[in-house]
Parts: C-alpha cells; sequence; structure tokens
C-alpha cells in the first residue's frame, strides 16, 4: 500500500508540473491566435464545467483585454518568466497540494522546508542564528518584530493589554527617507497613536542628507527619556527607497545598545551581503536585531513572500507576536522560495545580485545632469539648476526631468528606469537594477542604450531649455495677438494663446469664439511638416484653450516660429469675421444680382423689340425670322460678393493658376522653423498680389480684357 501511495503522489506531482508547464506556454502566447470574442468571456456563471483550457483562454482574454480595447499593444505586458520563476510557481501549486496531506506528514515536511530556507538565508546574507519569518506584505515583518519588541519590553502586556503602555508611551524613530506611510502603518496595526512615531531628519550640515542625522537622533531620545517616554524601536534603512543611501549603521547599532533600543534595517542594498565584498557601511547590518529582505525582486522570483531575519531566545514571545506559527500550512509560505534557492544554488544568487551591481555604471551627461550613486543598487539621474530661471525654476526643473525619466522608460523599457521625487533634490530619474534588473532581464547592452538615448534627450532638453526664455520674449513682442501662458509644469518650449481682437463682443462669446480659433490653430500647426510637437497639454492644466509647444533642437528659429502661429491665428480669425458677415454680403450680392439680371431683360427687349415678347406673335416671328441670341454667362461669387460674367471668372482663374504654380517650396526637404535655408516669402505672396491687382482692374468682373472678349463670353444662360 505504501508503494501504491508513493506512486500515486509523483504521478500527481508530475501532473502539476505539467500542468503549469502547459498554463505557462498557453498563457505566453500571442493574442492573435485567440478570439477575444469567446462566448465563454461572460460573467455569468455556467451551469455546465468548463474544461481546463476554455478556462486558460478566458485568463488569457481578460490579460491582454486592455490591449484589445486599445488595439495597440500594452506596454505593461507580462514578463517572460524564466525557468527559475516557473520553480516558484511551481512551488504555489505543489502548496495547496502538499496542504492536503496527512497532519504528521505535512508537520515533517513543512519543517524540513523552513529550516533549510533559514539556514541557507542565514548563510548567503551573514546572519548569524538568526530565525525568519516569511510573509506576504514586506511591512509584516517589522510589524510583528514590534509586537515582539513590546511585549518583551513591557512584562505585564501580555495580561493586561494596551493598558500597560499608559504608564511609558512606547516610541518608535525612523528616517525621513523611509518609505512613505510606514510609519503610519505601524502605528496602525500596532494600535499605537501617531504620537508614538518619531521622524529623525537626514544631515543637514555633514554627511549625505539622505541619512539619518545621528547626533539629532541621540537628542531626540533623551528628551523622549526625560519626558517619561520608552524608546521602543529604530528603523534604519540599507539603501533608502528614493535614492538608495544607507544609513550609517554602526553607529545607530551603539546608540541602540546604549538606550536598550532593537534595531531594524531594511532596503535594497542588503542584498550585496551576499557577495564576496561588501563595503562596511553594509557589512554593520549583520549586527542589527532584524532586517527584511526581498528576494523576489532580487533574483527575478513571481509572487515569492518577503524574509524577516531576526534574533531572539524567546520563543513563546516569538510565538505570540506571530513571528512562528504553530499551524504547518502556514509554513508552507516557504515552499515557492526553498524551490527557487535550490534551482539556481549558491553561485547563480550571487551572480544574479553581482550581475545588477555592475549595470550601475551611467555617467555623467554633459553639465545639465547630476548623478547621485552608491555603485551598488542605485543610480539617480536629475537636471541641475539654471540661473536663468527663477520664478517656478523647481517646478519646470521637476517637469524636464519627469520627462526625461518617462521618455527613457518607453525608449528602454527593459531598463526598468522610473521617476522619484526627493524631497530636496526634486523629481530625479532612478535607476534601480536590484530591483529590476532580474525581473525585466536588464542586460549590459540595455545600459549602453540608456546612455545612448539619456545622451541625445539631454541635449534636447539643454536646447528646449535655453530657448524657452527666447520663445517668450518673442511672444511677447507679438502682444496682444499672442498671450504667453506660464505653465512652468509643462516640459516644453512653451504655451501660448491667440488672442482674439474683438472689441465690444459679449465675455461669454468672445471666450467660445477664442476657443474654437485656437482649435483650429492647434489643427494647422499639427499639419506644418516641422520635428516640432504642438498638442493641448496634460490633462489637468490652468489655462484652457492654449498650444502647448514641446521639445525644440537648437537650430529652431524661434521668431519664425511665433510669426507663423501668429499668422495662422489672424488667418483663422479673419476667415471667421467673413463668416459673421456673410449674411450681409449675400444680401447685398443678391440685390445686385437682380439688377444685373433686370439691365440684362431690358437689353434684350430693345434688341428683340416689343412684338417678339407678344406670346402668339412672338412666336410666329422667330420661326419666320429666328434671331441669334446673346446671352451671357453669369456667377455670383459668395467669397468675393461679387456678380462676375464668365470670361472675367475664367481669366481670374487662369490668373490664380499661373501663380499657384510659380511658388517654390522653401527647401528640398527640410522642415519648417530651421535657420538654415533661404526664404520664399517673395514667392509665396506673388499669388495674393496677382489676384489683388486683377480685382483692382475689374471691381465688378464687367469690363472687356481684349477685343475678342465679347464673342468669347458668349454662352447659354
Amino acid at each position: 500500500s505504501t508503494r501504491i501511495s508513493t506512486n500515486m503522489v509523483d504521478s500527481t506531482l508530475d501532473q502539476v508540473g505539467k500542468n503549469l508547464s502547459e498554463a505557462m506556454r498557453f498563457l505566453g502566447e500571442e493574442q492573435s491566435t485567440f478570439d477575444m470574442n469567446c462566448e465563454n468571456c461572460s460573467s455569468c456563471l455556467l451551469c455546465s464545467g468548463q474544461d481546463v483550457a476554455t478556462v486558460l483562454r478566458l485568463v488569457h482574454n481578460l490579460i491582454h483585454e486592455e490591449e484589445d480595447e486599445e488595439d495597440k499593444p500594452s506596454q505593461n505586458r507580462m514578463q517572460n518568466v524564466g525557468e527559475h520563476g516557473q520553480m516558484a510557481l511551481l512551488g504555489h501549486s505543489l502548496a495547496a497540494y502538499i496542504s492536503m496531506m496527512d497532519k504528521e506528514q505535512l508537520r515533517k515536511l513543512t519543517t524540513r522546508i523552513q529550516s533549510d530556507t533559514t539556514l541557507w538565508l542565514c548563510r548567503l546574507f551573514r546572519y548569524e542564528n538568526g530565525s525568519t519569518c516569511f510573509h506576504e506584505d514586506d511591512r509584516d515583518g517589522l510589524v510583528k518584530v514590534c509586537r515582539l519588541v513590546i511585549n518583551a519590553r513591557y512584562e505585564e502586556y501580555a495580561t493586561e493589554g494596551y493598558v500597560v503602555l499608559n504608564t511609558r508611551q512606547p516610541v518608535i524613530y525612523q528616517s525621513a527617507s523611509c518609505r512613505p506611510g510606514l510609519g503610519q502603518h505601524l502605528c496602525s496595526q500596532l494600535g499605537l497613536p501617531l504620537s508614538s512615531l518619531c521622524t529623525v531628519p537626514c544631515n543637514t550640515l555633514f554627511g549625505s542628507q539622505h541619512q539619518m542625522d545621528v547626533a539629532l537622533l541621540e537628542k531626540l531620545i533623551k528628551e523622549d527619556i526625560n519626558a517619561g517616554k520608552l524608546p521602543l524601536l529604530l528603523i534604519a534603512n540599507a539603501g533608502t527607497p528614493g535614492a538608495g543611501h544607507t544609513d550609517k549603521l554602526g553607529r545607530l547599532k551603539e546608540l541602540c545598545d546604549q538606550y536598550n533600543m532593537w534595531l531594524h534595517v531594511e532596503g535594497v542594498n542588503l542584498a550585496t551581503l551576499a557577495l564576496g565584498q561588501v563595503t562596511s557601511s553594509i557589512m554593520a547590518a549583520t549586527r542589527s536585531d532584524s532586517m527584511t529582505l526581498t528576494p523576489g525582486p532580487w533574483l527575478g522570483l513571481p509572487a515569492v513572500t518577503a524574509v524577516t531575519l531576526y534574533r531572539h531566545e524567546d520563543p513563546a514571545l516569538s510565538l505570540a507576536a506571530g513571528l512562528t506559527s504553530s499551524h504547518p500550512v502556514e509554513k508552507l509560505r516557504a515552499l515557492p522560495l526553498w524551490l527557487s534557492l535550490q534551482y539556481l544554488g549558491h553561485n547563480g544568487i550571487v551572480q544574479k545580485i553581482k550581475h545588477a551591481t555592475t549595470l550601475v555604471r551611467i555617467t555623467n551627461i554633459g553639465n545639465m545632469s547630476r548623478i547621485y550613486t552608491d555603485l551598488t543598487s542605485f543610480c539617480i539621474v536629475c537636471l541641475a539648476s539654471s540661473e536663468s530661471f527663477c520664478a517656478g525654476e523647481k517646478e519646470v526643473l521637476d517637469a524636464f526631468n519627469r520627462w526625461l525619466g518617462e521618455e527613457l522608460a518607453e525608449l528602454v523599457p527593459t531598463s526598468g528606469i522610473d521617476v522619484v521625487e526627493l524631497e530636496d533634490e526634486a523629481t530625479c530619474v532612478r535607476f534601480s537594477p536590484l530591483l529590476t534588473a532580474a525581473v525585466l532581464g536588464t542586460r549590459e547592452e540595455d545600459v549602453e542604450s540608456i546612455v545612448e538615448k539619456m545622451t541625445e534627450l539631454v541635449f534636447v532638453m539643454s536646447s528646449t531649455m535655453s530657448l524657452r526664455e527666447d520663445f517668450r520674449e518673442e511672444t511677447h513682442k507679438r502682444s496682444p495677438s499672442l498671450r504667453y501662458i506660464n505653465e512652468f509644469a509643462w516640459p516644453g518650449l512653451g504655451v501660448v494663446r491667440y488672442e482674439m481682437q474683438a472689441n465690444g463682443m459679449d465675455e461669454d462669446r468672445k471666450k467660445q469664439e477664442q476657443e474654437k480659433i485656437n482649435t483650429e490653430l492647434l489643427k494647422k500647426l499639427q499639419d506644418l511638416d516641422t520635428d516640432i510637437l504642438f498638442s493641448t497639454g496634460p490633462e489637468f492644466v490652468t489655462e484652457q484653450g492654449c498650444i502647448f509647444v514641446g521639445m525644440v533642437t537648437d537650430d529652431v528659429d524661434v521668431s519664425d516660429l511665433v510669426d507663423t502661429i501668429a499668422a495662422l491665428g489672424r488667418d483663422i480669425e479673419e476667415s471667421g469675421k467673413l463668416l459673421q458677415n456673410m449674411t450681409e454680403v449675400v444680401r447685398k450680392g443678391i440685390l445686385e444680382a437682380e439688377l444685373q439680371l433686370q439691365k440684362a431683360n431690358e437689353e434684350k427687349l430693345v434688341e428683340e423689340g416689343m412684338l417678339r415678347q407678344l406670346p402668339v406673335v412672338g412666336s410666329v416671328l422667330n420661326w419666320f425670322s429666328p434671331i441669334q441670341s446673346s446671352i451671357k454667362g453669369r456667377t455670383f461669387s459668395l467669397a468675393a460678393g461679387l456678380y462676375l460674367d464668365q470670361f472675367s471668372v475664367f481669366m481670374k482663374s487662369a490668373v490664380t493658376d499661373l501663380c499657384c504654380t510659380s511658388h517654390l517650396p522653401c527647401a528640398t526637404g527640410q522642415k519648417l522653423f530651421r535657420r538654415a535655408g533661404a526664404s520664399t516669402d517673395s514667392t509665396e505672396t506673388s499669388c495674393t498680389q496677382a489676384e489683388a491687382t486683377f480685382q483692382e482692374e475689374n471691381p465688378t468682373g464687367i469690363e472687356e480684357m481684349h477685343p475678342e472678349g465679347q464673342e468669347a463670353e458668349e454662352s447659354t444662360r
């Protein structure tokens, strides 16, 4: 019976592995392979069950639903999961299967899995005599550590509860560079008031501006002790979330020992403890009372729990705090990590971390960028301040840095570049391969591409920033037709709005007409042959109905650009006025047409005589003696408001065609608004001048053009 049971287990494990491989292959197929309009995609639960393939197809369709709606591939596609990642996914399936074993077998297996994982992690990250706590939320380990410390420092806490905290209020210290919301989360989970949280500022005079000020911390601790409070725990950083800086862990450990405080360390730089050579600042973390590791992003393992390593001799207090559990099923959380660590091996783990640290090699790009890096995990890039900006300078630099990060993330998606907000350094571009390289598969070629693209983008940013003031001045010169809008959050040349000149018009109507003009102006600018991007700007802006001019290079003629915007705006405004006056134009034209028709009828009466106008007599005369009619063709031009004869219309069209065919482009293959190239303003206006000359010589379109013109214009009405 034992052999039969073993065979059943083996076959089940094989089937779990096969099902996982088949599911990964199925979900990894291209979207076009499947029908997105499958009838089984309904949210209703069907009466009859569905097979595995149908259910997986539904999952696949849900994953790619956004791509189908937008009709374009999504940039946030699921990353390719390697074999080591599949081991982690297999661990979740196996955990569900193992949980159905009998209790004794389950207890032995889970104890072995947790003890092995604990031993491997403590050896990898140089944390001797440590215990482990596996948790889904990477903040839960710290919450449980705080409960442990509270139980240890308040002996009657287990029986009296929170009442004992009133005797001496506990205080938890954290750096100002800690991840946002961490302290508030601790107080919420522990039931402590926010007054129990003390945020320690970073250095202001000496040392890094992202490191905790140790001298100020000691001062705060003394003040709390004098106030009758109990310093409980200190949260330090081995790689701040924003810039990757490490606190002075050695000095902080000495301070904690002096005041009997618990030291907890977290941060991405803890991953480097697995390397052969570790800096002394990071090595000091091994002396801490606890530290939280996140091996999932470090090693590219999906859905792997975070791990908190801690040292404490009382297992009862650890159990009360939730750091350990008496339920074997909860110990199965370590199974995915247990499988992945065995698959990678010691060398594979070290190689992944070492590869990530070698990718931090971005060098300084020009004199407009600054690099902040500890050469282990983070690289922070941001524009240096420019003396040409005064009002809104920080907001302008933030906008440009944000644009740089978004462009780099789009151009090199495997880089994992993102944008962070640093309180002292404004908005910056962050490259943290320890957090992203293993998941995205970042290679050295990607880093070289980052440097190349950044060089190009910083050049464009530098050119744009240097021309922003010129754009503002040129716009002011063309006031009141153009108005410069101070949108400091716009990463581009600037923002402008065409102002229509309408005195006496109602304000509401003027605003509506002005919005129409600027909308039409934007369309015309977008149709121009230029590399400059014109848009309506971001979704939330302070001014509406404006034209946002994007990034430019240093060879752009700003004066020509502003002239074009003003000229196109005037043309649109004049066209609008013409339409507004169309009623009067048409009325006058109709009156003139009636006069012309009446005159033509009188001329016909004189030419043909009275007898031919009589109904019966006229028909008889026309039959015996037909008359050659000389009816002149006429047309009424709504655009010009003129009543023209056919020959005048023909000549006007010929002159227009002749002039327009003589128009030459400014320069073959050259974009607009460039300084290079000859101007062709004289040829551009030749057609308009010729038409104006024609209308001056023929105001009514009736004068004869040459002796034979009378015969040429004869036609049938």
